[in-house]
């Protein structure tokens, strides 16, 4: 059966500005923990990327208060919104902790972690950029999926290194909740994928 979209497209535009503004942030944090370097005016870049972030988000839903027909169900387009916004929260959240707690180094477990993140952002900067095609999505949802598996490793790992090596407990407590602030971040990308793959379901 053939379904045709209303003409209105401009959710399309906005949510992909989203991601395409998440996965700017994922990269520049991914490069702070990599590099260690540039910390603070990294940080600041990212904190301009989540405002921007919010303002893209409340525009989605005006937009979405203000439209009579939309492509997809609205509680779909509000929850594709939310997790988009989440994502760049708990990014930003990661970004001011580096800050704040003055992290200089990281382990290899951070780097790892931030790389997955950034992996797994642009999957689904692709996979939202296809939802005029909704039969090209599901290889980018599997692929997000297997990237927080895998992120759910790392962070496991992490964390049984953290308490292993005798780090003292301030320096636990601060790398735990860096660690929860990425872990969050690939867990909101995970739900990214399962709207994206509720969307496919219902519109197909």
């Amino acid at each position: 059966m053939i379904r045709f979209l209303p003409k209105e497209e401009k959710f399309f535009d906005m949510l992909a500005e989203a991601a395409d503004n998440i996965t700017e942030a994922a990269k520049i944090l991914h490069l702070m923990v990599e590099n260690e370097t540039d910390l603070e005016e990294n940080s600041k870049v990212i904190k301009s990327l989540e405002h921007k972030g919010d303002q893209i988000t409340h525009e989605i839903i005006n937009k979405l208060n203000q439209t009579f027909v939309t492509p997809f169900d609205r509680e779909d387009i509000f929850d594709l919104c939310k997790a988009l916004d989440d994502i760049i929260d708990y990014i930003d959240d990661a970004s001011d902790r580096i800050i704040m707690f003055k992290i200089i180094s990281f382990p290899e477990e951070a780097k790892r972690l931030t790389q997955i993140l950034l992996s797994a952002t642009e999957q689904l900067q692709q996979g939202i950029k296809q939802l005029q095609h909704l039969e090209k999505i599901n290889p980018y949802c599997v692929e997000i999926n297997r990237l927080e598996n895998e992120s759910d490793n790392i962070y496991h790992q992490g964390l049984v290194r953290l308490f292993a090596d005798g780090s003292d407990p301030i320096t636990i407590i601060k790398m735990k909740d860096f660690y929860d602030d990425l872990e969050m971040a690939s867990d909101m990308c995970e739900d990214v994928a399962n709207v994206l793959e509720a969307i496919c379901v219902k519109n197909q």
